[in-house]
């Protein structure tokens, strides 16, 4: 929990008329607006699944931030559950973002945005399309989606893609989805089935959690087309990647390291680990601080 030198709020917002869940960090007695960093998770992530260490950090530094669940995730209202839509989620975060502007000790003019893995590309595809957006974090994240089918391997997508007709065919009939597994073991049928990946949700996600391994298949039809590559040239804010170098399959280093080379104003932090390596243990330490260090910098919460 936030500790003596900070608040953390639940607050709530409407994405196109859905509510979506957030919790709202503040520094205590700073007598003037402070920036506002906004935060969502990736890939059916949920906020307590370690981005909230990340917020306690960065309110430490005196910042405000502003941490949601999606909506059909977490906290936030939507129906069905477990729906991945890209689109959908983008505009929760534009929602977020005007919400963010509202809150009446955030300076509106000093926002930044954190994301991660799938979210890592909506805060690229976020500030291409928001000159007043401040900075962004950009934390292993998905750059190119067609370019990233490759490494999946040619037997597994196939399975992915099948399931995702499938899915579709149901909605069209007006049945629930079908689910596949988020996270799982190499050869199953999930979204992310790598060694590292089900270890890790299982490390990080609390006893009490509202996240849910599954997700509807239809988000395997979409993924390779969402290519947030193509738009960074246009963002004019400090961006900060931060890249594992050892990530080869779910994010891949080349193509954030791609992706930086055409983003103006960026800057590159490397790390010896792979997609999941950042989010706690010693890298954790060096990336947060990295980053609490470039949020400083950029929007000077002292002022």
């Amino acid at each position: 929990m936030p500790s003596g030198g900070m608040m953390r709020t639940d607050v709530e917002f409407s994405s196109h008329n859905t509510r979506c869940a957030a919790w709202h960090y503040r520094p205590r007695n700073t007598g003037h607006t402070v920036p506002c960093v906004v935060m969502a998770h990736g890939f059916s992530g949920v906020r307590e699944q370690r981005l909230d260490a990340y917020a306690e950090r960065y309110c430490d530094a005196g910042m405000a931030v502003l941490l949601f669940d999606y909506r059909h995730f977490g906290g936030s209202d939507g129906a069905p559950r477990q729906l991945l839509s890209i689109g959908r989620q983008l505009q929760d975060w534009k929602a977020a973002i005007a919400f963010a502007r509202t809150l009446p000790d955030v300076d509106p003019e000093r926002i930044a945005l954190f994301g991660s893995s799938l979210s890592g590309g909506h805060v690229l595809s976020l500030a291409a399309h928001d000159p007043a957006i401040a900075a962004v974090i950009a934390q292993v994240p998905t750059c190119d989606g067609l370019r990233n089918l490759p490494p999946l391997g040619v037997a597994h997508l196939t399975r992915l893609v099948l399931a995702g007709v499938y899915d579709v065919v149901r909605s069209l009939l007006g049945l629930s989805p079908f689910y596949i597994a988020a996270a799982g073991a190499p050869g199953s049928l999930a979204a992310m089935a790598t060694h590292e990946a089900l270890p890790w949700f299982n490390a990080v996600t609390p006893a009490k959690t509202t996240w849910v391994n599954k997700v509807a298949a239809r988000i395997a039809l979409a993924y390779g087309t969402y290519r947030p590559i193509k738009g960074v040239h246009r963002i004019l804010c400090p961006t900060l990647y931060c890249i594992g170098e050892q990530d080869q399959r779910l994010a891949p280093a080349k193509l954030a390291h791609a992706a930086a080379m055409r983003t103006p104003a960026s800057e590159v932090k490397v790390y010896p680990c792979d997609h999941f390596g950042l989010y706690s243990g010693p890298l954790w330490e060096r990336a947060v601080a990295d980053q609490t260090a470039f949020l400083v910098r950029h929007l000077d919460p002292a002022d």
